[in-house]
């Protein structure tokens, strides 16, 4: 699979079939797109990729919004890697990028650049300068670029939608179950181990601390977890949250590797969430925190299956 971070595409990625949006989480409504489009290029004979946007349009316009990715770039390369696609196109959206209009987007990018066949968007989906481009507009515009705009409908489950919105919802209510089976995997986030102040270590439980970064932040609480990273897949159990025990003033994931007990500082971890045990809560002294992570780590084993 090929990966552009420009607009400089090679002539046999062009005249294909192009899926465009954020692709956030690639859920099973993602999916399904994708899937229906890769069809459509197998029967036509022609290269099949995507076009998505970095940073996220909305991080771009709004900077207070720093919490909002369900998967980072890196994860959304490695999951489009596995759905077996032809290419992926970064956009940079930048100031210059943002004020291209509707129609010089459709006539610079779609068709200058990608050449595009077939074009698959999500019915409401929106672009160009203010958001002014529509589905109505790529159609007007359809015969004289030489495309075929293809309108996907939105994946159901329960008759409500699947869509990245409400699976971010789910998130920051705990509901991980529900998350996991929309995404098809488990959710997850990754990053690189921090020095923390080793209270848990000194307590019996070591961890690793990881920032959460731009992801959509999860429920405060405890989960059931499992962690991996090239030299390890294992059983875990993580807090999410503040240590309000220790007066803690800043967000942070702290993991409890079951089984590992060295330094990873500085090495990068995947920590998948595979159960919501309880909240956060501030406990009056270290004995009743002992004892609580000891019933926690119970239910963790018995919730996670490698």
């Amino acid at each position: 699979m090929k990966i552009y971070n420009n607009l400089i595409i090679k002539r046999k990625h062009q005249n294909s079939v192009i899926a465009i949006g954020n692709f956030d989480g690639l859920h099973l409504g993602h999916q399904k797109v994708i899937n229906q489009a890769q069809l459509k290029a197998k029967k036509n004979k022609l290269p099949f990729g995507i076009i998505t946007f970095e940073p996220m349009p909305i991080m771009f316009f709004n900077k207070k919004i720093k919490n909002h990715r369900i998967n980072s770039l890196s994860q959304k390369k490695n999951q489009l890697t596995k759905l077996k696609l032809d290419f992926i196109i970064i956009v940079n959206f930048n100031k210059i990028f943002s004020k291209l209009s509707a129609d010089k987007f459709i006539e610079q990018v779609i068709f200058k650049k990608t050449k595009c066949n077939f074009l698959y968007v999500s019915n409401n989906f929106k672009f160009g300068h203010k958001r002014q481009g529509s589905i109505q507009t790529l159609k007007k515009y359809s015969k004289l670029f030489n495309y075929k705009t293809i309108i996907t409908k939105p994946l159901k489950k329960r008759t409500k939608v699947i869509s990245s919105t409400i699976i971010r919802k789910k998130i920051s209510k705990g509901k991980i179950n529900e998350v996991n089976k929309l995404l098809n995997r488990n959710w997850c986030i990754q990053g690189k181990v921090i020095k923390g102040h080793r209270r848990g270590r000194k307590i019996g439980f070591p961890t690793c601390n990881v920032r959460i970064l731009d992801y959509i932040v999860p429920k405060l609480g405890v989960y059931a977890v499992s962690v991996k990273n090239s030299k390890f897949h294992r059983k875990g159990i993580a807090n999410v949250g503040y240590r309000p025990t220790f007066n803690g003033q800043n967000l942070l994931l702290e993991v409890n590797i079951f089984g590992i007990n060295k330094n990873l500082y500085n090495k990068e971890i995947e920590v998948n969430f595979i159960k919501f045990i309880r909240s956060e809560k501030k406990f009056r002294d270290l004995e009743q925190l002992k004892k609580q992570i000891k019933v926690d780590i119970i239910k963790a084993k018995k919730n996670v299956q490698r």
